[in-house]
C-alpha cells in the first residue's frame, strides 16, 4: 500500500484510487471486491481484495465515505420530495430553524446567503397531498410563508466528487457483472423489496459477501438481492453501487447553489447543456414564485476553494449565454452558510406506502 502523501489530506495513493473509481459502477455480485480489485489492477494499483476491503472500511469509519453501497433513488421508490424556501427574521432565525427541523418530515435543512429566503430545506413524504399540510404546520408555527419549488424537471443528479490521483477521471465501471437482468415497468414494491430497500438504504456492509449479509438481515436468497439490486439500477431505484464520499471532509467546502431566470422557450436546451458541465452536482428546472422569487433554473456546484467555486460559476454562465443574453439580475448564487439539519430522506413510509 503507498505512504500517505503530507499534501494529501491524509488519503493515500489506493484512498484516492478507490473514491475516483468507485462512486459508481461497484460490481453487484456474490464476491465483489474480488473483480473490483481486479479493476484497480488493471489501472496499475497493486492491491488485493481483502486489502481493498479493508481500506474502505478505514475511509468509512473515519468519515471520508458518507457510506459504501446503493444509492437509491428516492423518487421511484414512491411518495415524493420537494424544496422548500423561507425567511427567518434574524431575531428569531434559531427559533423558526428550530421549528421547522422538528418535523420528521424535513430530511434537509440549510441556511444560505440570500436578503429574504435565507433557510432552504427539503420535505420527503409518502403522499404528496401531505406536503401542503406540512407547510401549513410551518407556517403557523412560525408565521412565516413558506415557498414550495417542487421540480419540474430533473437534468442531472450525480454527485461525484473526485480528487487528484490516479483514475482521474472516475471511469471504471464493473456494473455489467453478474446475472442478467431484465427492467420492468412496474412502479409498486413488492413486500420483499421493499424490506431490501428500507435495509440497504444506509448503505451495505463492507464484507466480503455483502449482499448475502443483506439477504440473511431481511431473511432471503442472496441471489435474489444481486438480482434484485441489478434490476433496480437498469430500471432506475438505484442510481449507482459504490462508495459515497462526504464531499467536506474530501475539501469541497464551497457548496453553490446557482439560479437563474431562463427563457422558458430555451430551458430545453440550457438544460442539458448545463448538466453536461462535469462540476454541476444537481441540475432542475422548478418554479418561479412572482413578486419573490424570478427563477426557475437551480444548478448547483461544489468547489475546493472560492476561487474555484467563483470559476465553475462563471462556466455556468458561460455556457447559458450561448443560448440567451444573461443580464447581471438573471442570475443569483445562494453558498450555504450553515447546515441546521441532515437527516437523509428516510425511505421506510415511502417505500410502505408503495408496496403492492
Amino acid at each position: 500500500m503507498s505512504n500517505v502523501d503530507a499534501e494529501s489530506g491524509g488519503l493515500t495513493r489506493l484512498d484516492r484510487a478507490i473514491i475516483n473509481a468507485f462512486q459508481g459502477g461497484f460490481p453487484v455480485v456474490e464476491r465483489p471486491f474480488e473483480p473490483a480489485a481486479a479493476a484497480l489492477r488493471d489501472r496499475g494499483i497493486d492491491v488485493t481484495p481483502t486489502e481493498l476491503r479493508e481500506r474502505i472500511a478505514h475511509l468509512d469509519e473515519a468519515g471520508t465515505l458518507s457510506r459504501f453501497g446503493a444509492l437509491v433513488n428516492a423518487e421511484e421508490i414512491g411518495g415524493t420530495a420537494t424544496l422548500v424556501a423561507m425567511h427567518a427574521p434574524a431575531d428569531r432565525f434559531d427559533e423558526v430553524a428550530e421549528a421547522v427541523n422538528a418535523h420528521r418530515e424535513v430530511a434537509h435543512n440549510y441556511e444560505r446567503e440570500h436578503p429574504h429566503l435565507n433557510i432552504w430545506f427539503v420535505v420527503s413524504v409518502a403522499d404528496e397531498d401531505r406536503v401542503r399540510e406540512v407547510l401549513d404546520g410551518i407556517e403557523a408555527e412560525t408565521g412565516q410563508k413558506t415557498y414550495n419549488m417542487p421540480k419540474r424537471r430533473e437534468f442531472r443528479v450525480e454527485a461525484k466528487f473526485l480528487v487528484d490521483g490516479p483514475i482521474p477521471e472516475g471511469d471504471v465501471d464493473r456494473s455489467g457483472l453478474g446475472p442478467e437482468v431484465t427492467p420492468t415497468d412496474r412502479r409498486a414494491l413488492t413486500p420483499a423489496e421493499r424490506d431490501l430497500v428500507v435495509e440497504i438504504q444506509g448503505g451495505l456492509p463492507i464484507t466480503d459477501t455483502p449482499y448475502a449479509d443483506v439477504a440473511g438481515a431481511i431473511g432471503s436468497d442472496p441471489a435474489w438481492v444481486v438480482e434484485t439490486i441489478k434490476r433496480f439500477e437498469r430500471e432506475g431505484k438505484v442510481r449507482r453501487v459504490g462508495v459515497v464520499p462526504n464531499h467536506y471532509a474530501l475539501g469541497y467546502t464551497e457548496n453553490g447553489m446557482t439560479v437563474w431566470d431562463v427563457p422558458d422557450d430555451v430551458v430545453d436546451e440550457v438544460g442539458p447543456a448545463v448538466a453536461s458541465l462535469p462540476f454541476v452536482t444537481h441540475c432542475y428546472q422548478r418554479p418561479r414564485h412572482e413578486g419573490v422569487w424570478p427563477y426557475n433554473f437551480f444548478a448547483m456546484t461544489h468547489g475546493r476553494s472560492e476561487s474555484e467555486s467563483d470559476r465553475r460559476i462563471e462556466q455556468v454562465g458561460e455556457t447559458m449565454a450561448e443560448y440567451w443574453d444573461v443580464a447581471d439580475d438573471d442570475w443569483d448564487s445562494l453558498f450555504s452558510t450553515q447546515i441546521l439539519k441532515k437527516t437523509g430522506i428516510r425511505l421506510d413510509e415511502r417505500a410502505t406506502a408503495n408496496t403492492e
